[in-house]
């Protein structure tokens, strides 16, 4: 599967089945580095198995992924373990929930996958994440436990903690379904801070007008599908089943 030196990401005829059940339905996209790819979408549409499948967290029916230039996954046939763990090391996740350890310390949240994953030493998983908490305006809470946190907090250590891995590419499923209306605002700003910062991102969400202002490109799914991507989905969608999406939002 060729890929240009830019491209990220590239998914092509992504299937995936749940007993019999078929969730995706030959999904295909692409995404360079720098870009930003929000996707939208009806609860039920796939979105977040999509993330799920190019993470490694579900395997996929059939269908291409390549990372980086290096193929994953080619015609629903998997590459070496070793290779896989390679490639996983280019992609973040940040979830819905956190998923902070909550008998972890904050520091030691974003410490532990640096010294397991990446092998750094203590001091210098430690002066990473202190770099990166005084990013996210928590470098007071290095000491505390998730219980201790706000939910946008928590969202903000567990941004930092995929960050301090430094992959290539960040990926964002729903990140603030999770939160009050009040906090959301702080964790889009995080985002669109990185996406000033040329950080390539792949962002499940609910939020249109964050979608729309921040994205690069957009995708519309439903049914596991892609109904249509573009820039202008949101401002001009073509197809009929966006277009109803759309008006549906709009007038909550």
């Amino acid at each position: 599967m060729a890929t240009t030196n830019s491209e990220i990401i590239k998914v092509e005829n992504l299937k995936k089945n749940f007993s019999g059940l078929e969730v995706l339905k030959g999904v295909s996209f692409s995404l360079h580095k720098g870009e930003v790819l929000g996707i939208i979408g009806p609860s039920g549409s796939g979105k977040s198995t999509l993330l799920r499948c190019v993470c490694q967290l579900e395997k996929i029916t059939d269908g291409s992924i390549s990372i980086c230039g290096q193929n994953m996954v080619t015609d629903g046939v998997y590459v070496d373990k070793k290779t896989l763990r390679k490639i996983g090391l280019n992609v973040g996740l940040v979830f819905q929930n956190f998923n902070l350890f909550p008998h972890f310390s904050v520091l030691k949240n974003i410490t532990e996958a640096q010294r397991v994953v990446l092998g750094k030493e203590k001091s210098e998983a430690e002066e990473t994440a202190i770099s990166l908490l005084k990013k996210m305006n928590l470098e007071q809470k290095a000491s505390c436990y998730p219980c201790e946190l706000s939910g946008g907090q928590q969202q903000r250590v567990s941004i930092a903690r995929a960050l301090a891995l430094k992959p290539e590419v960040l990926f964002f499923d729903e990140p603030t379904s999770a939160l009050d209306p009040e906090l959301t605002g702080e964790i889009l700003a995080v985002i669109r801070e990185l996406a000033e910062e040329k950080m390539t991102m792949v962002v499940v969400t609910h939020e249109m007008s964050f979608a729309r202002d921040t994205s690069d490109t957009i995708i519309f799914m439903d049914g596991g599908v892609i109904v249509e991507q573009g820039k202008e989905v949101i401002e001009n969608p073509r197809e009929e089943r966006t277009k109803l999406f759309l008006k549906r939002f709009n007038e909550k």
